[in-house]
């Protein structure tokens, strides 16, 4: 028997009970399955528990899951990972928000994939709150400057921004991280013009939740811990 439809329940209550501790509406908030690493059966597991936004990190991985599981055809592909331009053609084919823009080299080849496909791509701008320089993400200062230059760009539909805080703080220091996600957004034209925040993981994602998160990403809390890499 799964253990991962009743983990999703599990998680689904909390996002519940978080909301309503912050006076939200649960309706709001979207859970992202991170499913990196993981089978095709453990997403068709998650799927078949009314699982339907999945989040990938690598590009070619989320190519080959895409291909496995077309049939399933109200699937949405979350990309969050780092990405090289080369690969940037898989995400374009196959995802419908990419969490993962951070300059606006990447959203210019995005736009450019995207123009050449006829799609035109949801896209959050990865922000680095915590200021971590082994982490991607622009700095809270330049987002202003990126995104304006960003919304000239055709096929791509800049949605919101995203964030990962640093892993070792505690809970206390995390929300500190996402209130300033949030406020940034404010700053940057507040709900109306981008509506989704980004922000919170398995360990995490209710002080996310209470700081405005539209988006939780929960990988080992619903499939348990990733296998080892393959290649």
């Amino acid at each position: 028997m799964s253990h991962i439809p009743n983990n999703i329940e599990h998680i689904r209550t909390r996002i519940r009970e978080a909301a309503l501790t912050a006076g939200r509406n649960p309706g709001d908030i979207t859970l992202v399955a991170v499913s990196k690493r993981q089978s095709i059966a453990d997403i068709e597991d998650a799927y078949n528990a009314g699982q339907r936004h999945f989040g990938e990190n690598y590009a070619q991985e989320l190519r080959d899951k895409a291909v496995a599981l077309s049939h399933l055809t109200d699937i949405q592909w979350h990309f969050i990972g780092n990405l090289q331009k080369n690969k940037v053609k898989y995400v374009v084919a196959n995802a419908s928000m990419m969490e993962c823009i951070d300059s606006f080299s990447i959203a210019e080849e995005f736009s450019k994939r995207a123009k050449g496909a006829n799609r035109t791509l949801d896209a959050l701008l990865q922000v680095n709150v915590g200021r971590e320089p082994q982490k991607s993400g622009c700095m809270p200062d330049d987002a202003a400057a990126i995104m304006s230059n960003i919304r000239l760009l055709p096929n791509i539909r800049l949605r919101g921004l995203m964030t990962v805080p640093p892993f070792h703080l505690e809970a206390a220091e995390t929300r500190l991280v996402f209130r300033e996600l949030a406020a940034l957004r404010d700053a940057l034209g507040g709900k109306d013009a981008l509506p989704e925040l980004s922000m919170g993981m398995s360990h995490d994602f209710e002080e996310a939740i209470w700081e405005g998160a539209t988006l939780v990403r929960v990988g080992t809390a619903i499939f348990g811990e990733r296998p080892p890499k393959s290649w």
